[in-house]
Protein backbone atom coordinates (compact mmCIF):
# COMPACT_ATOMS: atom_id res chain seq x y z
CA UNK A 1 0.00 0.00 0.00
CA UNK A 2 1.36 3.37 -0.90
CA UNK A 3 2.64 5.86 1.78
CA UNK A 4 0.87 9.32 2.21
CA UNK A 5 2.82 11.85 2.47
CA UNK A 6 2.19 15.83 3.53
CA UNK A 7 5.05 18.06 2.63
CA UNK A 8 5.75 21.05 4.67
CA UNK A 9 7.61 23.55 3.03
CA UNK A 10 6.05 22.87 -0.47
CA UNK A 11 6.97 25.93 -2.20
CA UNK A 12 10.50 26.26 -1.61
CA UNK A 13 13.15 24.20 -3.84
CA UNK A 14 13.33 21.44 -1.90
CA UNK A 15 10.09 20.55 -1.19
CA UNK A 16 8.98 20.96 -4.78
CA UNK A 17 11.67 18.23 -5.54
CA UNK A 18 10.04 15.91 -2.82
CA UNK A 19 6.60 16.35 -4.61
CA UNK A 20 8.58 15.73 -7.84
CA UNK A 21 9.96 12.66 -6.44
CA UNK A 22 7.04 11.81 -4.76
CA UNK A 23 5.05 11.62 -8.17
CA UNK A 24 7.66 9.58 -9.68
CA UNK A 25 7.33 6.59 -6.72
CA UNK A 26 4.99 3.45 -6.63
CA UNK A 27 4.97 3.16 -3.22
CA UNK A 28 4.33 6.71 -2.11
CA UNK A 29 2.06 8.97 -2.86
CA UNK A 30 1.40 13.28 -1.87
CA UNK A 31 -1.19 13.71 -0.54
CA UNK A 32 -1.40 17.49 0.63
CA UNK A 33 1.09 20.88 0.82
CA UNK A 34 1.68 23.25 3.77
CA UNK A 35 4.05 26.85 3.25
CA UNK A 36 3.81 29.71 4.75
CA UNK A 37 3.79 31.50 1.49
CA UNK A 38 0.51 29.21 0.10
CA UNK A 39 -2.31 31.72 -1.04
CA UNK A 40 -4.15 29.20 -3.68
CA UNK A 41 -6.29 26.22 -2.31
CA UNK A 42 -4.43 23.72 -4.19
CA UNK A 43 -0.86 22.80 -5.70
CA UNK A 44 -0.83 21.19 -9.29
CA UNK A 45 1.17 18.09 -9.33
CA UNK A 46 4.23 17.87 -11.93
CA UNK A 47 3.09 14.90 -13.18
CA UNK A 48 -0.24 16.36 -14.30
CA UNK A 49 -1.92 13.79 -12.26
CA UNK A 50 -4.10 16.30 -10.77
CA UNK A 51 -3.63 18.60 -7.99
CA UNK A 52 -3.37 18.03 -3.71
CA UNK A 53 -4.51 20.66 -1.15
CA UNK A 54 -2.21 23.27 -0.28
CA UNK A 55 -2.80 25.59 3.00
CA UNK A 56 -0.16 27.71 5.27
CA UNK A 57 -2.45 25.99 8.46
CA UNK A 58 -0.99 22.10 8.91
CA UNK A 59 -3.37 20.98 11.48
CA UNK A 60 -6.06 21.75 8.50
CA UNK A 61 -4.18 19.70 6.10
CA UNK A 62 -3.81 16.70 8.03
CA UNK A 63 -6.99 16.47 9.46
CA UNK A 64 -8.05 16.55 5.66
CA UNK A 65 -5.85 14.65 4.03
CA UNK A 66 -4.97 11.60 6.94
CA UNK A 67 -1.30 10.91 5.95
CA UNK A 68 0.94 8.57 7.40
CA UNK A 69 4.12 10.67 6.67
CA UNK A 70 5.01 14.73 7.15
CA UNK A 71 8.01 15.49 5.00
CA UNK A 72 9.56 18.75 6.51
CA UNK A 73 11.73 21.01 4.43
CA UNK A 74 10.98 24.52 6.20
CA UNK A 75 13.19 25.90 9.16
CA UNK A 76 14.10 24.81 12.70
CA UNK A 77 11.06 26.98 14.11
CA UNK A 78 8.66 25.65 11.94
CA UNK A 79 9.87 22.05 11.78
CA UNK A 80 9.09 22.18 15.72
CA UNK A 81 6.18 23.60 15.57
CA UNK A 82 4.88 21.17 13.07
CA UNK A 83 6.12 17.92 14.58
CA UNK A 84 4.31 19.18 18.03
CA UNK A 85 1.13 19.05 15.36
CA UNK A 86 1.77 16.12 13.72
CA UNK A 87 3.20 13.93 16.26
CA UNK A 88 -0.13 15.07 18.26
CA UNK A 89 -2.45 13.53 14.73
CA UNK A 90 -0.46 10.05 14.83
CA UNK A 91 1.98 11.06 11.65
CA UNK A 92 5.11 9.93 11.77
CA UNK A 93 7.88 12.80 10.35
CA UNK A 94 10.65 12.84 8.10
CA UNK A 95 12.74 16.51 8.70
CA UNK A 96 15.45 17.46 6.72
CA UNK A 97 15.31 21.25 8.11
CA UNK A 98 18.75 21.89 9.49
CA UNK A 99 19.49 24.53 12.54
CA UNK A 100 17.52 21.73 15.09
CA UNK A 101 19.35 22.08 18.70
CA UNK A 102 20.50 18.63 20.73
CA UNK A 103 17.11 20.28 23.19
CA UNK A 104 15.09 20.55 19.82
CA UNK A 105 16.06 17.06 19.16
CA UNK A 106 15.17 15.99 22.43
CA UNK A 107 11.80 17.29 22.28
CA UNK A 108 10.67 15.45 18.79
CA UNK A 109 11.96 12.26 20.05
CA UNK A 110 9.52 12.67 23.54
CA UNK A 111 6.93 13.25 21.36
CA UNK A 112 7.67 10.82 18.63
CA UNK A 113 7.46 8.13 22.04
CA UNK A 114 4.62 9.76 23.63
CA UNK A 115 2.41 9.32 20.42
CA UNK A 116 4.29 5.94 19.40
CA UNK A 117 5.21 7.32 15.73
CA UNK A 118 8.59 7.44 14.58
CA UNK A 119 10.65 10.41 13.59
CA UNK A 120 13.42 10.73 11.21
CA UNK A 121 15.75 13.32 11.32
CA UNK A 122 18.85 13.98 8.92
CA UNK A 123 20.89 16.49 8.34
CA UNK A 124 21.94 15.51 5.14
CA UNK A 125 19.68 12.96 2.56
CA UNK A 126 22.43 12.23 0.26
CA UNK A 127 23.62 9.05 0.46
CA UNK A 128 27.04 9.57 -0.57
CA UNK A 129 26.84 12.14 2.12
CA UNK A 130 25.97 9.39 4.40
CA UNK A 131 28.91 7.26 3.41
CA UNK A 132 31.41 9.98 3.32
CA UNK A 133 30.61 10.14 6.93
CA UNK A 134 30.51 6.63 7.60
CA UNK A 135 34.17 6.54 5.55
CA UNK A 136 35.61 9.57 8.06
CA UNK A 137 34.60 7.32 11.15
CA UNK A 138 36.60 4.44 10.05
CA UNK A 139 39.60 6.67 9.12
CA UNK A 140 39.36 8.74 12.42
CA UNK A 141 41.21 5.86 14.48
CA UNK A 142 43.97 5.74 12.51
CA UNK A 143 44.69 9.63 12.17
CA UNK A 144 45.33 12.54 15.29
CA UNK A 145 45.32 15.73 12.34
CA UNK A 146 41.70 16.15 11.17
CA UNK A 147 40.05 19.41 9.27
CA UNK A 148 36.99 19.83 7.17
CA UNK A 149 35.83 22.43 4.53
CA UNK A 150 32.23 22.74 3.73
CA UNK A 151 31.27 24.91 0.63
CA UNK A 152 27.80 25.92 -0.40
CA UNK A 153 25.88 28.61 -2.01
CA UNK A 154 25.71 32.29 -1.02
CA UNK A 155 22.08 32.27 0.10
CA UNK A 156 22.57 29.28 2.71
CA UNK A 157 21.77 30.63 5.88
CA UNK A 158 23.56 28.91 8.86
CA UNK A 159 27.82 28.14 8.92
CA UNK A 160 29.03 25.50 9.37
CA UNK A 161 26.33 23.38 7.67
CA UNK A 162 24.91 20.75 9.61
CA UNK A 163 27.06 17.76 7.67
CA UNK A 164 29.70 19.48 8.98
CA UNK A 165 28.94 19.31 12.41
CA UNK A 166 27.66 15.70 12.24
CA UNK A 167 30.83 15.22 10.51
CA UNK A 168 33.12 16.15 13.21
CA UNK A 169 30.86 14.92 15.87
CA UNK A 170 30.95 11.52 14.33
CA UNK A 171 34.78 11.42 13.67
CA UNK A 172 35.75 12.53 17.16
CA UNK A 173 33.13 9.94 18.50
CA UNK A 174 35.08 6.83 16.35
CA UNK A 175 38.13 8.51 17.59
CA UNK A 176 36.90 8.60 21.41
CA UNK A 177 39.51 11.10 22.00
CA UNK A 178 40.46 14.35 20.28
CA UNK A 179 42.38 15.83 17.71
CA UNK A 180 45.45 17.81 17.35
CA UNK A 181 44.57 21.22 16.53
CA UNK A 182 48.05 22.88 15.39
CA UNK A 183 47.93 26.91 16.66
CA UNK A 184 49.71 29.16 14.39
CA UNK A 185 52.24 32.10 16.77
CA UNK A 186 50.65 34.77 14.40
CA UNK A 187 47.22 34.97 12.70
CA UNK A 188 47.50 37.98 10.45
CA UNK A 189 43.49 38.21 9.43
CA UNK A 190 41.02 36.82 12.01
CA UNK A 191 38.97 33.87 11.88
CA UNK A 192 41.83 32.05 9.05
CA UNK A 193 41.95 28.68 10.76
CA UNK A 194 38.02 28.75 11.11
CA UNK A 195 35.73 27.11 14.23
CA UNK A 196 37.22 24.19 15.49
CA UNK A 197 35.66 21.08 17.50
CA UNK A 198 37.38 18.84 19.60
CA UNK A 199 40.34 19.87 17.47
CA UNK A 200 38.82 19.08 14.11
CA UNK A 201 38.71 22.63 12.24
CA UNK A 202 36.17 23.38 9.88
CA UNK A 203 35.90 26.14 7.41
CA UNK A 204 32.74 27.15 5.63
CA UNK A 205 33.10 28.22 2.00
CA UNK A 206 29.93 30.37 0.98
CA UNK A 207 30.11 31.59 -3.35
CA UNK A 208 27.21 31.65 -5.82
CA UNK A 209 27.94 28.38 -7.97
CA UNK A 210 28.30 26.38 -5.52
CA UNK A 211 25.21 23.65 -4.21
CA UNK A 212 26.46 21.17 -1.61
CA UNK A 213 30.34 20.00 -0.95
CA UNK A 214 32.48 18.92 1.39
CA UNK A 215 36.32 17.17 2.06
CA UNK A 216 37.16 15.32 4.83
CA UNK A 217 40.77 15.88 5.12
CA UNK A 218 43.05 13.36 7.76
CA UNK A 219 46.50 14.29 8.09
CA UNK A 220 49.45 12.42 9.74
CA UNK A 221 53.42 12.02 8.86
CA UNK A 222 54.06 12.25 5.32
CA UNK A 223 50.30 11.51 4.10
CA UNK A 224 47.05 12.86 3.96
CA UNK A 225 43.66 11.07 2.99
CA UNK A 226 41.03 12.84 1.76
CA UNK A 227 37.37 11.93 1.46
CA UNK A 228 35.11 14.51 -0.82
CA UNK A 229 31.39 14.02 -1.20
CA UNK A 230 29.84 16.59 -4.15
CA UNK A 231 26.24 17.58 -4.52
CA UNK A 232 25.63 18.57 -8.52
CA UNK A 233 21.69 19.20 -8.03
CA UNK A 234 18.67 18.78 -5.20
CA UNK A 235 17.91 15.45 -7.31
CA UNK A 236 20.45 13.83 -5.40
CA UNK A 237 18.87 14.23 -1.73
CA UNK A 238 15.48 12.27 -2.97
CA UNK A 239 16.35 8.29 -2.58
CA UNK A 240 17.15 9.17 0.79
CA UNK A 241 13.67 10.88 1.48
CA UNK A 242 12.40 8.44 -0.42
CA UNK A 243 13.81 5.86 1.72
CA UNK A 244 13.57 7.37 5.23
CA UNK A 245 9.38 8.02 3.92
CA UNK A 246 9.32 4.50 3.19
CA UNK A 247 11.01 3.25 6.75
CA UNK A 248 9.85 5.49 9.30
CA UNK A 249 6.55 3.54 10.24
CA UNK A 250 9.22 0.98 11.33
CA UNK A 251 10.79 2.87 14.36
CA UNK A 252 8.74 4.50 17.56
CA UNK A 253 10.61 7.65 18.79
CA UNK A 254 13.79 10.07 16.90
CA UNK A 255 15.99 8.48 14.11
CA UNK A 256 18.87 10.86 13.84
CA UNK A 257 20.66 10.41 10.20
CA UNK A 258 20.45 7.89 7.44
CA UNK A 259 22.80 5.33 8.44
CA UNK A 260 20.66 3.33 11.02
CA UNK A 261 18.51 3.48 8.18
CA UNK A 262 21.05 2.14 6.12
CA UNK A 263 22.74 -0.07 8.09
CA UNK A 264 26.06 1.06 8.76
Amino acid sequence: MSVRVVVQGALGRMGREVINALCSDSEATPVGAVDARAEDAYLSLPDHSGSIPLSAELKAILEQTNPDVLVDFSVAEAALAAARVATGQGVHLVIGTTGLSPDNLADIDEMAKSSRVGAVVAPNFALGAILMIHLARLAARYFDHCEIIEMHHDQKLDAPSGTALSTARAIREAKQGPFVYPRVHKESLSGTRGGQLDGIAVHSVRLPGLLAHQEVIFGTAGQTLSIRHDTINRECYMPGVLLAVKRVGEHKGLVYGLDRLLGL
